[in-house]
C-alpha cells in the first residue's frame, strides 16, 4: 500500500511538472509588412513592454506580412475577437472610424514634427477614444511618413505628369479625391496584391513612405520614385474590444505603456529611414526626383476641388485647425 501511494505521489509530481504554472493568454497580433519593417519593430517592441510589465501573462504569436489577412480583414477580425492585436496603415481605418481620414488629406502637415504634435494632441487623441465604439480599442498612433510616388510609366515633375496613371491607392477616399482630381487612375486595392499586379503591368504604380518603399525593396518592380511628400501617413495600434475588457486594470496599463512605446519605436525607424532611405533606393537602381516647393504648390493647386470636399465631410474648423496647429 505504502509502495502504491509513493507511486501516485510521484507520478502526480511528474504530471505536475509536466504542466504550466499557469496559463497564459495568447495574443495573435497581424501586420502587412515584414519583420524588418518599421511594423515588425513596433511589434516587437510592444511585446517586450507587455512582457517586461506583467511578468509573462501573455504569449505572442506574429503574422507579419499579411499571414492573416488583408488590413480590413484584420480589423474585422479584432471586431469579432478572433485576432487581438494588430499594427495597421490610416488606409482601412476611415472604413470604420470616419474622422481619422482627416489626417490623409494632402498637404495637410507641414513636417513630421507637426504631425506627430497634432496626433498626440487633443486632436488625434479624441479620434483615437472613437474606436471604443466600433468593437475596438486604440492604444496609440504610430507612423510611418510621408508618401510619395513611384511608377514605372515616367519621372513625375508637373499635375500633367500623373494624367491617366494608373496608381495604386489605399481602399481610401481621402486619397481616391485628390487622385482624381490630378486627373489619375486611382485603383484601390488590398496590399497583398500589389507587388504581383505591378509586375504584372495592372498598375502602373503606387504611393508610400519611404519606410514601406524600402521594407519591401519596391525598387525591384518600380524604376521611377518622386519624392512628393503628398500625404502624411499615420499608422495605429489597435486591440480587440473583446480582449481589452478582459484584462484587469494592471494589465490594461501595461498594453497603453507598451503601446506608446512601440510607436516612438516606430517614429524611430521612420527618421532612420528619412535621413537612409533615398539613397538606398538610388544605390539599387531607382531614378529618384524631389518636387521643388513650387512643384508642390502646382499639385496643392490642382487637387483644390478635392479640398471642397474635405472641407464638407470633416468641416473646415477641424482642417484649419490641424494645418494652423503650433
Amino acid at each position: 500500500m505504502t509502495f502504491v501511494i509513493r507511486g501516485l505521489a510521484a507520478a502526480g509530481s511528474l504530471a505536475a511538472l509536466a504542466l504550466p504554472a499557469y496559463a497564459q493568454t495568447e495574443v495573435k497580433i497581424g501586420y502587412a509588412l515584414a519583420p524588418d519593417s518599421h511594423y515588425g519593430v513596433a511589434a516587437k517592441t510592444f511585446e517586450e513592454v507587455v512582457k517586461a510589465e506583467t511578468g509573462g501573462d501573455f504569449e505572442f504569436n506574429h503574422f507579419p506580412s499579411s499571414g492573416l489577412g488583408g488590413e480590413r480583414e484584420v480589423i474585422e477580425g479584432l471586431q469579432i475577437g478572433t485576432i487581438e492585436a494588430t499594427i495597421v496603415s490610416s488606409g482601412t481605418l476611415a472604413n470604420f472610424v470616419p474622422a481619422t481620414g482627416v489626417f490623409d488629406i494632402p498637404f495637410l502637415f507641414r513636417d513630421l514634427e507637426h504631425a506627430r504634435a497634432v496626433l498626440d494632441g487633443d486632436i488625434g487623441q479624441e479620434i483615437l477614444g472613437r474606436f471604443d465604439d466600433v468593437g475596438l480599442h486604440g492604444l496609440a498612433w504610430g507612423e510611418q511618413g510621408f508618401r510619395h510616388i513611384t511608377n514605372n510609366r515616367n519621372p513625375i515633375e508637373t499635375p500633367e505628369d500623373v494624367q491617366g496613371l494608373k496608381i495604386r491607392t489605399m481602399e481610401n477616399p481621402v486619397h481616391l479625391a485628390a487622385f482624381n482630381a490630378m486627373g489619375a487612375a486611382p485603383t484601390p486595392m488590398a496590399w497583398p496584391e500589389v507587388i504581383s499586379s505591378l509586375q504584372q503591368g495592372v498598375i502602373d504604380g503606387q504611393e508610400n513612405p519611404l519606410s514601406v518603399i524600402v521594407s519591401v525593396k519596391l525598387d525591384e518592380v518600380q524604376q521611377y520614385l518622386t519624392l512628393s511628400g503628398h500625404v502624411y501617413s499615420p499608422a495605429m495600434l489597435l486591440v480587440s474590444k473583446p480582449f481589452w475588457e478582459s484584462l484587469d486594470d494592471d494589465q490594461k496599463a501595461a498594453f497603453e505603456k507598451a503601446g506608446k512605446e512601440a510607436a516612438q519605436a516606430m517614429r524611430g525607424f521612420v527618421d532612420e529611414v528619412e535621413t537612409t532611405g533615398v539613397e538606398t533606393l538610388k544605390e539599387r537602381g531607382m531614378e529618384v526626383n524631389e518636387l521643388s516647393a513650387e512643384q508642390k504648390a502646382a499639385f496643392q493647386e490642382d487637387i483644390a476641388s478635392a479640398y471642397e470636399g474635405y472641407y464638407e465631410t470633416y468641416g473646415q474648423e477641424l482642417v484649419d485647425s490641424i494645418v494652423n496647429f503650433k
